[in-house]
């Protein structure tokens, strides 16, 4: 007879074996291909998305091209003519797009300089979306970074040891108090960030306008709307990777990502910001601080978008500031964080696949008549299609669920 605290006797492990390693190896395998099926699945309507755009992108081209056009007049009389002249438009135009992008070193290294700021700026956006946050405002924040670490890089005279950490510092620290003020307003008032910071944009653009018309920026005997040029001290240096060339910017996006992720997954921080993301009400009365994450947040978000906009002004051979400085990037920057699933991993690759796209364009209108243009419809149907995954999957006949699997809860999203 057993008493109350006799335990039952163990079950035996099963034969040919640690019952005990095998269970735990079969967990572990499952937890791997889990992961590895959940990440497929997460691509499936961004991968359908790009490729649908590159097919309306291609049939946009054909039905603009004169020449095609008029193969196309003749369609009935000559029905394999207009096709082959429309399928002649369309590869030659991506094979012009591929190779002036990625088809030389030269390519290479463009597309990873015009993929850098776009890069930190969709880092930007997605941060704040892993919080729930909308952040509009990585255009404006972006400008202000841009003129603090232009500032910081024309008017000081130090050596380039310590001139280039302040620059870079004064722009992250421009574009985190800028991104500071729709965070705090979110917090305290509840103010909704995509109205505060679309408002806060265009104070930023009119902010550096005026600060180009004061002796304090522009150069001595110039009226145009230009600012004096970057200190040597101040400047990005030039990275040779082999053949390939590039400013040491990439590699501050690099550092950026990687930051980023390990904030986001790997912190006790990190793991607020997405709770609040995920649900602000069950985070609120588990005992966390909504309104510091939302603060927490978009001062980290505008922290990025500010190293996006110090990245092109030490980095790019101009190395000045202009009326309305690359502010369409923080714009841009929206589409890399939607495609790249609000993932850093996923934002870098989105961020490559728009660069080349964008150091591919004039090479592409160089060698064919198609306008570099077609590259912002290509980004806009990029858009449309990822922000809308049921299209996507109407159109390739995708069983409800698959390509819906989410890396960020803003109601944005699929």
């Amino acid at each position: 007879m057993t008493t109350a605290t006799e335990e039952p006797p163990a079950p035996p492990p099963p034969a040919g074996g640690d019952g005990g390693a095998a269970a735990t190896g079969g967990g572990r395998g499952r937890s791997v291909v889990g992961r590895l099926a959940a990440v497929g699945n997460a691509l499936v309507v961004p991968v359908l998305a790009l490729v649908t755009a590159l097919v309306v992108g291609g049939l946009v081209m054909v039905f603009t091209d004169p020449d095609t056009l008029d193969e196309w007049g003749l369609f009935f009389a000559d029905p394999a003519g207009a096709l082959e002249a429309s399928w002649d438009l369309v590869f030659e135009s991506y094979r012009a797009l591929w190779r002036s992008s990625v088809g030389s070193s030269a390519g290479i290294g463009r597309t990873l300089v015009e993929a850098t700021p776009l890069a930190l700026a969709g880092l930007s956006v997605a941060f704040a979306f892993r919080a729930g946050l909308f952040n509009i405002g990585g255009a404006g924040q972006l400008v202000i970074g841009a003129t603090c670490a232009g500032w910081v890089g024309f008017t000081w005279d130090l050596p380039a040891a310590i001139h280039l950490p302040l620059a870079v510092v004064a722009g992250f620290l421009g574009g985190a108090a800028w991104g500071a003020i729709a965070g705090v307003l979110k917090a305290r008032t509840g103010a909704h960030e995509v109205i505060t910071t679309i408002m806060l944009n265009y104070i930023a653009y009119y902010t550096l306008d005026y600060a180009l018309r004061s002796d304090a920026f522009r150069p001595a005997g110039r009226s145009d709307l230009i600012s004096k040029p970057v200190r040597g001290s101040a400047r990005l240096p030039e990275v040779s990777l082999g053949e390939v060339t590039v400013h040491a910017g990439v590699f501050i996006a690099l550092v950026a990502a990687v930051v980023v992720w390990w904030l986001l997954e790997r912190t006790t921080t990190g793991f607020r910001l997405r709770a609040v993301g995920a649900n602000p009400d069950a985070a609120r009365y588990a005992g966390m601080s909504v309104p510091a994450i939302y603060a927490l947040a978009m001062v980290v978000a505008g922290g990025l978008a500010g190293l996006a906009g110090t990245s092109n002004i030490l980095g790019r051979p101009s190395f000045a500031l202009t009326s309305r400085y690359y502010s369409f990037i923080g714009f841009d920057a929206i589409a890399v964080a939607l495609l790249g699933r609000a993932h850093p991993a996923g934002v870098v690759a989105s961020a490559l696949l728009f660069g080349a796209m964008r150091s591919g364009s004039t090479g592409m209108q160089a060698a064919t008549s198609t306008p570099v243009d077609i590259i912002v419809v290509i980004q806009a149907l990029i858009i449309l299609f990822v922000a809308a995954p049921a299209l996507v999957r109407a159109i390739y006949r995708i069983r409800a669920g698959r390509g819906t699997t989410q890396t960020f809860t803003t109601g944005w999203g699929s």
